[in-house]
């Protein structure tokens, strides 16, 4: 079985929205469509999304390109940052540094890296689990960069570090399910569109 993983691409930014209710920009739209197009991913037999409208909205897209039912699921969403909220881009690399950094503490309120990466490979087992009764071959996650980073941590068999992180949003991996091999570390979907 075949594990891709996409993060969402870019979103429109609004402080006065939640940050799991922003929707992708136009421009993310269109850069995910020009990578669907390029026939890069293998045809899933699968699609799941994080419950957040941005991985929803990224979801569907490949639902629709792909002619596949999206199946959600709310373990697969975000580190929980609601301690703060939004954040300035600059403040906000600042914190997700020492979230990376200190995976067993809570950096001014948010979840800890562990309990997220806990959170995230357990949905993921049990997505797999299923996957493999169906005799499914594969399987695409549309969620995001963070915790898309500490499953790929785990899966790769690597500690919780920022080095691993994705430079930023719309990228995606591989993993080979089977022999428990990761085929290539984050990629940009904006290479391929």
């Amino acid at each position: 079985m075949q594990l891709i993983f996409v993060s969402h691409p870019q979103v429109v930014v609004d402080p006065a929205v939640p940050v799991e209710c922003w929707h992708l920009s136009q421009a993310g739209r269109a850069v995910l469509q020009q990578f669907l197009e390029s026939n890069i991913l293998p045809v899933p037999d699968m699609i799941w999304g994080s419950t957040e409208t941005k991985a929803q909205e990224s979801a569907a897209l490949l639902g629709a390109y792909f002619n596949k039912t999206v199946q959600s699921h709310s373990a697969l969403g975000e580190n929980d940052r609601s301690a703060t909220g939004f954040l300035p881009p600059a403040e906000f690399e600042q914190v997700a540094d020492q979230f990376f950094a200190q995976p067993h503490h809570s950096v001014r309120g948010w979840e800890r890296a562990v309990d997220a990466q806990a959170r995230i490979c357990t949905a993921v087992r049990d997505i797999m689990d299923a996957a493999a009764k169906a005799h499914h071959k594969n399987i695409i996650i549309c969620g995001h960069g963070a915790t898309g980073t500490l499953l790929y941590c785990a899966l790769a068999g690597l500690p919780v570090s920022c080095r691993y992180d994705q430079p930023s949003q719309g990228h995606y991996w591989h993993y080979d399910y089977d022999v428990k091999q990761m085929l290539h570390h984050w990629r940009n979907i904006n290479d391929h569109a």
